[in-house]
């Protein structure tokens, strides 16, 4: 069909062929073969070169459509190929989204992959898991990812520590170094341990541990927005990640426990059979984060 539309467009043979850089008998007997194939003549023979046929003409347009539309086609594919263009579905939980790793992953994402599609979706830890064993998610930021699965490949991306959110004014805040024992007869609000159960557990035992053996759980709050907003309302206090200071309302503080060390690992993981290559360009661009690296030198 390129040959075609060059012997179309020169309206001679030779011009065609020394376009193409092809010899003219091998450029004459793909003409034929097309004639042959469709059942009409394309073109009128003259003494000096050739003319388009009335058939010609009309096909001659619908064939630069169609080289057009495959050339498009074929362009469109080498960007999904070269990891350029597509669509990347990526999960993450609500409280690492306001700084640091995540936040700087989709905004160089989307500055050095603006003809591609981001799909964002925020979900716990554990629901971003099954997304991804399903095929629903291409890669998630996960809390605690569990070691010696399989199916998964993971990228350590950061590590938070836990801490208390107290609201301002509370008597803790006065306090220069808070520790577990002190918060025996503090009101807690607290997560249900169906959102994360190794969590709660961990968690449980190393209050017992220093000291804070029954705590006073007055309210459960579903995700740490509505512990902070409960806090807020001064219903009690409550385990946030540090990050959180980032979104805090103005009317609580973020309190480090001294006697505390329950570090939250956080990785970007994915199936290890997922072969897409936006996917495999985003995680070198998250590997490639300043503290990314800083995190795989220690």
């Amino acid at each position: 069909m390129r040959y075609f539309v060059a012997v179309g467009d020169e309206q001679h043979y030779g011009r065609a062929a020394s376009r193409l850089g092809v010899a003219q008998p091998a450029l004459s007997r793909q003409i034929q073969d097309l004639e042959e194939e469709l059942g009409f003549t394309l073109f009128e023979r003259l003494p000096r070169g050739v003319r388009l046929s009335a058939a010609g003409k009309l096909f001659l347009e619908d064939a630069r459509r169609v080289l057009r539309e495959v050339n498009e086609a074929a362009e469109r594919a080498g960007r999904v190929a070269r990891g350029r263009s597509g669509t990347l579905r990526v999960g993450f939980t609500e409280s690492a989204s306001w700084r640091g790793v995540v936040p700087e992953s989709f905004r160089r994402f989307r500055e050095l992959h603006p003809d591609a599609d981001l799909e964002l979706q925020p979900a716990a830890s554990l629901e971003q898991l099954a997304a991804l064993r399903s095929g629903r998610l291409d890669a998630g930021f996960i809390f605690n990812m569990p070691k010696g699965d399989s199916d998964f490949d993971q990228l350590p991306v950061a590590t938070q520590q836990i801490e208390l959110a107290v609201p301002k004014g509370h008597p803790l805040t006065k306090l220069k170094k808070l520790r577990l024992r002190a918060l025996s007869e503090t009101k807690f609000v607290w997560f249900p341990r169906r959102e994360s159960p190794a969590l709660y557990d961990r968690l449980m035992e190393a209050c017992f541990r220093g000291g804070l053996s029954s705590p006073r759980i007055v309210q459960e709050g579903l995700n740490e927005a509505t512990i902070l907003s409960l806090v807020s309302a001064g219903l009690g206090v409550g385990w946030v990640l540090g990050s959180s200071r980032w979104r805090c309302p103005d009317s609580v503080v973020i309190m480090p426990v001294a006697d505390l060390r329950l570090p939250q690992p956080q990785a970007l993981a994915w199936r290890r059979d997922n072969r897409s290559p936006l996917l495999a360009n985003f995680i070198a661009e998250v590997r490639r984060l300043p503290e990314v690296r800083e995190l795989m030198k220690d």
